[in-house]
């Protein structure tokens, strides 16, 4: 690379690798053009600088249109990444150089001075109902028809502990007089307070007190920060709550004002967030970096999915007729003062009484009709249910035959009741009239049912038979306060909306950047991550898509990569756990060679049942510890991961589809070789999996290839890929099975990029035991990988 090059001041080491040079070029030529680069590149070779560096530069070039750098990514270890590496930046400078700004961006319930205090009868469980109840008060006081100003009850909240600290009463957290978050004094009580009765938040109040009522946001902003660089959400919360205002409110100021932006696919693509909250950064002034983008199709399609359950029918049915009553008590000559509040409401929009009930009559029909399908089903499949109903397991209704597109049974019942296109559309407006209202006449703190199911029920009517699929999802909980006798004792009910191509909301979605870079490890084969992010769409329609892919360059003799000739590890070869089948026993066999080999090894499995099955027969055959991963919650895998990386080597037994196998950070000794056995393909008896098959078949020509075969093999190319991070270290990498060794009918050794296939040579079951000997020994291993030297 050039030492010249414009942005090597702020490219936050001496040098970079010549790959990370390219990389850093092409993403800044594709977003000189409004487009993108679409950026594969080997685990531990920058990508997070390259990246960075390419928007930076952009956003501090004068005659670049960008302001800002917005990155997004699915996992808390690359977030923390980012957070890092713009900290180098900031760290290397040049002298003349001003700190890069930079946000990371968390929930009220990680920043809100009372839930990480657990004061003010405000937890992480109820911070989000409690707050919006707390705002929506402190504006009624200082608004048009308040009886005081913000600065004013701002000051009234900081008297309070004036006078207690006059009167020689105790300072510091939890059962003293005065608030202190994460070790910083707050000029407030460590309890919200009261003007003339009404409850109000001061943190909020101080900052509508500094919140300009023309200008602009930032200007309530309580720090300057423009000698700070990053920001972070610790950071924040003591500089924010410390001057007594909202820090998640100064978080959302700052979203516009700051160079750099890291958050999560939430961010940007769920409607509810970016309505609300990150709106501003989605426009063409903002160079966008998508990380773990093979994981952006099945991220985006949950958020672009939909669902109602049952028991928020239940609630939204209860809310409509708590409307609906006063009114009609009235009209019967029972006077209800609540019935003028309803009607004032009712007025000032465009909702009449007679459709909040013939609303609420729907949403009671469709509970009904939810109970008798559910029934039905559970009747035919499990006669015996009500015997044991802990014996039921998660279950799935469609609701339209998933390879045929076509109108769904709830749409089909609804017309023949009589439901016709008005009710489903006024469902909206109708929720949020009546979440008004309630707010009026209860005062609580609480979530309202009836508007998000409005939107749902308007969505369900709204989208088309083809690109979504209807069904009714079965989750498995348990509530005692159920009749036995009812399937709602074993069963969480949801009528689900389910997009099956979020192509085209990815591709829209990216539209509204400026350009920007969407980058991973597997993103292979690119044509196919084009089609299902809607890149394809971008390019046709002119926005430049550009293409890279490095494969590692770390010394090839430091690494054994081996894709062996065992028996296809599918669900009709393998054979029940337990059963002593000629494939179950290979790949036993295979990972015992590679398992019992010094320092930490990974073994993935197809899911998290096989991965029992592995951890069970390796623990009685190996002479080290063995660990299974199961599926479980953020802490127990932490704890796990601790437990792993701690003292002598063991073996780590997980599902190639949980979170071990991407994203965590294996570097240096943490891991010396990764075993994948089989192809993670899902399993495609769930309909909704055949319905994504059939759209995927009807928009790309082949749905097994496009949406189960690509994804598995980058899942299996994630878990190796954890093994290798750095020039100096050194590991083996083995792909078990023969789809990854041959070109069969139904192999998948073409989805593996070239430099891949050159490097992950077939070899025999026997041939295993040998290929590892030399490789330790220090021979040179079969890889056949890029001998280009690191710079």
């Amino acid at each position: 690379m050039s030492t010249d090059a414009p942005w090597s001041d702020v490219f936050g080491h001496e040098t970079p690798y010549p790959e990370q040079a390219e990389g850093i070029d092409a993403a800044i030529e594709a977003a000189r053009d409004g487009g993108f680069l679409a950026l594969e590149g080997a685990c531990g070779t920058g990508k997070t600088m390259l990246a960075l560096t390419a928007g930076i530069d952009r956003v501090r070039d004068p005659d670049s249109p960008f302001e800002r750098v917005f990155v997004l990514t699915s996992v808390k270890q690359q977030l923390r990444q980012f957070e890092d590496d713009l900290e180098t930046i900031n760290a290397n400078l040049p002298d003349d150089y001003r700190p890069v700004s930079g946000l990371t961006l968390v929930g009220k319930a990680d920043v809100c001075p009372y839930a990480r205090e657990n004061r003010g009868g405000i937890d992480r469980e109820n911070v989000y109902d409690r707050c919006e109840g707390l705002r929506e008060r402190t504006r009624n006081l200082v608004g048009d028809g308040g009886t005081t100003t913000a600065g004013a009850l701002a000051s009234e909240a900081r008297s309070q502990q004036v006078g207690l600290a006059d009167s020689g009463a105790s300072s510091g957290g939890a059962g003293t007089d005065f608030l202190e978050v994460d070790g910083e004094a707050t000029p407030y009580r460590p309890d919200t307070e009261e003007h003339e009765g009404t409850e109000f938040c001061p943190f909020y109040a101080g900052f509508l007190e500094d919140l300009p009522e023309d200008g602009d946001p930032v200007e309530a902003v309580p720090f300057d920060l423009t000698s700070r660089g990053h920001v972070d959400p610790g950071e924040l919360v003591r500089l924010a709550a410390g001057a007594g205002s909202c820090p998640h409110s100064v978080m959302g100021a700052l979203v516009p004002a700051v160079e750099v932006v890291i958050g999560n696919y939430y961010h940007a693509f769920d409607p509810t967030t970016t309505g609300t909250f990150t709106g501003a950064l989605l426009e063409e002034s903002t160079f966008v970096v998508c990380d773990e983008a093979h994981m952006l199709e099945p991220r985006v399609r949950d958020l672009v999915s939909d669902a109602v359950a049952d028991r928020s029918l239940r609630d939204a049915t209860n809310e409509l007729t708590r409307v609906v009553q006063p009114v009609r008590f009235d009209e019967e000559g029972r006077h209800n003062d609540d019935a003028e509040v309803v009607r004032a409401e009712l007025a000032d929009s465009d909702v009449s009484i007679e459709e909040v009930e013939r609303v609420r009559e729907f949403y009671e029909d469709l509970r009904g009709e939810l109970d008798r399908r559910v029934t039905a089903h559970l009747d035919r499949e499990r006669p015996d249910w009500r015997a044991d109903p802990n014996r039921l397991e998660d279950a799935e209704i469609p609701l339209r035959d998933p390879e045929s597109p076509g109108v769904d049974e709830i749409s089909e019942w609804a017309s023949e009741e009589g439901y016709g296109d008005r009710v489903w559309s006024r469902a909206p407006a109708v929720g949020a009239v009546a979440e008004r209202i309630l707010q009026e006449l209860e005062g609580e703190d609480q979530q309202r049912a009836a508007p998000g199911v409005g939107r749902t029920v308007s969505a369900w009517y709204r989208e088309d038979h083809e690109t979504f699929f209807r069904a009714i999802d079965l989750e498995r909980t348990w509530d005692e306060t159920e009749p036995p006798d009812s399937w709602r004792r074993a069963y969480n009910a949801r009528y689900a909306l389910f997009n099956c191509l979020p192509s085209r909301a990815i591709g829209d979605r990216l539209d509204e950047f400026g350009g920007g870079v969407l980058m991973s490890a597997t993103l292979e084969p690119m044509d196919v991550f084009r089609e299902v992010t809607g890149l394809e769409h971008l390019a046709e329609s002119g926005r430049p898509v550009l293409e890279r892919t490095h494969g590692l360059t770390f010394p090839p003799e430091n690494r054994e990569s081996l894709a062996v000739d065992a028996p296809k590890f599918t669900h009709d070869n393998r054979g029940q756990p337990g059963e002593e089948t000629e494939t179950r026993l290979a790949h036993l066999d295979a990972s015992i060679e590679v398992a019992a080999r010094p320092g930490n090894v990974l073994v993935g499995m197809p899911n998290y049942a096989e991965a029992r099955w592995m951890a069970g027969e390796l623990s009685e055959r190996l002479d080290k510890p063995v660990l299974l991963d199961e599926s479980s919650g953020d802490r127990v895998t932490e704890s796990l991961k601790d437990d792993f990386f701690a003292g002598d080597g063991k073996v780590l037994v997980t599902s190639l589809r949980g979170t071990l196998t991407e994203g965590v950070d294996y570097r240096g000794d943490r891991l010396h070789a990764a075993v994948v056995c089989g192809v993670p393909i899902i399993n495609t008896a769930r309909p909704r999996t055949r319905a994504v098959v059939a759209a995927y078949d009807e928009r790309f020509g082949d749905g097994f290839e496009t949406a189960l075969t690509v994804p598995a093999v980058r899942k299996a190319r994630q878990a190796i890929g954890r093994v290798i991070r750095g020039s100096d270290e050194r590991g083996v990498r083995v792909l078990l099975d023969a789809r990854y060794a041959r070109d069969t009918w139904d192999g998948v050794r073409e989805y593996l990029p070239e430099h891949e296939r050159e490097e992950f040579q077939p070899v025999s079951t026997d041939m295993l035991e040998f290929a590892l000997d030399r490789f330790e020994r220090g021979d040179r291993g079969t890889s056949k990988g890029d001998d280009q030297p690191t710079s």
